[in-house]
C-alpha cells in the first residue's frame, strides 16, 4: 500500500467539505475535483484529501470511476493505511464481539460500521468469510488478510467477493479459498440452535446473523404453534422456533441447496418431527394457502432485497405490500405475522406503513408490537443510513 508520506493529493470541490466535516464517510464524485490527473489514477488508490483551500482532512481511497469517490478510513491525512490500520481497527471490532458473544459466531467487520469501508467479515468459529466490496479494499485486501491472520489465525479463509456491488466498482466477482480449505458446510451456532452454511455457494457469506434477535424474538412467539417460515433458506428462523417448543415448522424457499441444509440442521437439533421444508416459489405458495384456512399461529417473512436501487422502491413497496396481504391470511386468529426487509433504499416507515396497508387488505386488523433492525455485530455509522438497512416489524393480528 501507499507509504503514509507518498499519497497523491485530492481536493474537495468548494462547499464540498460539509457532509464530511460533520462527520460522513464519504465524498461523492460531484463533491470531488476530478480532472485529467485524478482520472488517471487507478480505481482503490490511496489518497490524501483536502479541503478547496488546501487544508487537509482524510486519507482514504479513490475511485474516479464510481458514484462515491472517495472513502474516509482515518482522518489524518498523513496516516498510512496498511496492515497496521486493519489491525487497528480489527481489535476493538473483535473486543466488541467478545462481550456482546459467548461463541466465534458473528459478524466480525462490518464496513463502515467498524470503520473498515468495503470490508466485511463473517465468523464461523476458525473459519472467516471476506467480502471486499470496493476498490479500495480490494487494493488492501492483501494487507487485511495479513492482520486477520495474525490476530485471529484461521485455518481457513474464504473470498466471497461475488456481491453486486462490486460491479459499480468496475470489480470483477470471485469466489476463492484464501487459506486452509472448506470442506462441504460448515456448523455455526446462534441462540443455542445449531445450523449449516455453505460458504462457498450459498448467499451472500453463506449465513445471514443480522437476524440473531429477530430469530430469538419469533421462536419465542411460536412456543406451542405452528410456524410457516416464508424465504427459510438454511432455516434460520425455522429451526429456532421448533428449538424453542413450535409444534410444527413449513419451511419454504426456492432454493433446495439451502433447504437441503435446514433438513440436515433439524436432524442436529432433534426437531425433523416437527420440521417440513417445501421448494417452491413463495408467492405461489402463499395463493395456493389462500384456498385453505388460516392455520399458522405465526407467519415469517423475510424475503431478500426488493430493492437494489432507489429507482426500484415504488416496485418494492408494492411487493411488500401484496406480501402482507397473502401472509396474514395465512395467519391463524389471534396469532402473528413478522416481516422484515433488507432493502436499505426502503425506509423503515414506509416499510411498515405498506406492511400495515396489505394487513387490512387482506381483511385482518392488528397491532404492532415490536420493530426490529439488525444485531449489534452489524453497528450503525451515525451518519451512514445506509449501514441501518435492516428493518423489521411484527403485527399481534385479531
Amino acid at each position: 500500500m501507499t507509504e503514509a508520506g507518498d499519497k497523491p493529493k485530492l481536493y474537495l470541490v468548494a462547499g464540498g467539505d460539509k457532509r464530511l466535516s460533520r462527520g460522513h464517510p464519504w465524498a461523492f464524485s460531484n463533491e470531488v475535483r476530478i480532472g485529467p490527473a485524478e482520472k488517471e489514477l487507478a480505481p482503490g488508490t490511496v489518497v490524501a484529501l483536502h479541503r478547496v483551500d488546501g487544508k487537509p482532512l482524510a486519507a482514504g481511497t479513490f475511485n474516479p470511476h464510481a458514484l462515491i469517490a472517495f472513502r474516509r478510513y482515518t482522518r489524518n491525512a498523513v496516516a498510512a493505511i496498511d496492515r497496521r490500520l486493519v489491525a487497528e481497527r480489527l481489535r476493538p471490532a473483535l473486543a466488541l464481539r467478545e462481550r456482546l458473544f459467548d461463541a466465534p459466531f458473528y459478524r466480525l467487520l462490518h464496513a463502515e460500521g467498524d470503520n473498515l469501508p468495503g470490508f466485511v467479515v463473517d465468523r464461523f468459529g476458525d473459519v472467516l468469510v471476506v467480502q471486499a466490496s470496493t476498490a479500495g479494499a480490494e487494493r488492501l485486501l492483501d494487507e487485511a488478510l495479513a492482520a486477520l491472520d495474525a490476530g485471529l489465525q484461521p485455518k481457513a479463509v474464504v473470498l466471497r467477493n461475488d456481491v453486486p456491488a462490486r460491479a459499480l466498482e468496475g470489480l470483477e466477482p470471485e469466489v476463492r479459498v484464501a487459506k486452509g480449505a472448506v470442506e462441504g458446510p460448515v456448523r455455526l451456532e446462534e441462540n443455542g440452535v445449531a445450523y449449516l452454511a455453505d460458504l462457498a455457494a450459498g448467499q451472500k457469506t453463506g449465513w445471514f446473523y443480522d437476524q440473531r434477535l429477530n430469530r430469538a424474538a419469533v421462536a419465542r412467539l411460536a412456543r406451542g404453534g405452528h410456524m410457516l417460515d416464508l424465504y427459510a433458506f438454511s432455516g434460520g428462523f425455522g429451526l429456532a422456533a421448533a428449538a424453542a417448543g413450535a409444534a410444527g415448522v413449513v419451511g419454504v424457499d426456492s432454493s433446495e441447496a439451502a433447504l437441503a441444509l435446514a433438513r440436515e440442521a433439524a436432524a442436529l437439533n432433534g426437531v425433523a418431527d416437527r420440521c417440513t421444508f417445501e421448494k417452491a416459489d413463495v408467492f405461489a405458495f402463499l395463493e395456493d394457502a389462500a384456498l385453505r384456512p388460516a392455520r399458522y399461529e405465526v407467519v415469517c417473512v423475510d424475503p431478500p432485497a426488493f430493492a437494489r436501487s432507489r429507482k426500484d422502491v415504488g416496485a418494492a413497496l408494492k411487493g411488500y405490500r401484496k406480501l402482507a396481504r397473502l401472509a396474514a391470511a395465512a395467519v391463524a386468529p389471534q396469532g402473528f405475522l413478522f416481516m422484515a426487509s433488507c432493502s436499505h433504499n426502503v425506509p423503515a416507515d414506509q416499510f411498515a406503513a405498506e406492511v400495515v396497508e396489505g394487513v387490512g387488505r387482506a381483511g385482518r386488523s392488528g397491532r404492532i408490537i415490536a420493530q426490529g433492525a439488525a444485531g449489534p455485530d452489524h453497528p450503525v455509522h451515525p451518519f451512514l443510513p445506509e449501514t441501518a438497512y435492516l428493518k423489521s416489524v411484527t403485527l399481534a393480528l385479531d
